[in-house]
């Protein structure tokens, strides 16, 4: 797991934190989707049962983001650049979604009991040219999300429609050639 930087700048005496989103949460077990995309196929639908989650009704794009979860205290972090629509008449825009919340799907397949458990942070503002940053505590985790490898975050509206994703999941230790 990556740490934290710490530089010290004798010259002015400052210290000054390089902060890495992995290295915020300290030890523990801790998930990272590198890079927020938007829904290419509108309608697509994530996870099972009562816990499935109706993508939306146009594609999206987004030009960057990421997302961090601890999973032992149940910190999220996530920031989304870009996110606007990638069809129709307001394509290349926020449309009219003025806000964003962060959505776990944990257990997608529904494998302890046919349904996902979906775990939904705060909503955000959404600015006018699709940047939003989350940074607070989603826990503690039900079981769901503790003891299935099948998790998945998802960048949802006020509708309840997701309309972007966490792509290449990684845990702790599993990325260390970057």
């Amino acid at each position: 797991m990556r740490k934290a930087l710490l530089l010290i700048s004798a010259a002015v005496g400052a210290v000054v934190l390089l902060w890495h989103p992995a290295a915020a949460f300290g030890d523990g077990t801790v998930v990272r989707w590198k890079e927020i995309i938007g829904i290419i196929q509108a309608g697509n639908i994530v996870g099972s049962g009562t816990g499935k989650v109706t993508g939306g009704l146009l594609p999206w794009h987004a030009t960057g983001g990421n997302a961090v979860l601890n999973l032992t205290t149940g910190d999220l972090r996530f920031s989304v650049r870009g996110l606007v629509l990638a069809g129709g008449n307001p394509i290349g825009t926020r449309g009219d979604v003025a806000q964003i919340k962060g959505t776990l799907v944990c257990d997608t397949t529904g494998s302890a009991n046919g349904n996902s458990t979906l775990v939904d942070s705060e909503f955000v503002p959404l600015s006018l040219t699709g940047n939003a940053r989350f940074s607070g505590n989603v826990g503690p985790l039900p079981d769901a999300c503790l003891n299935s490898p099948n998790i998945a975050f998802l960048i949802r509206t006020a509708r309840g429609f997701w309309i972007a994703d966490g792509s290449v999941r990684v845990l702790d230790g599993e990325d260390e050639d970057e």
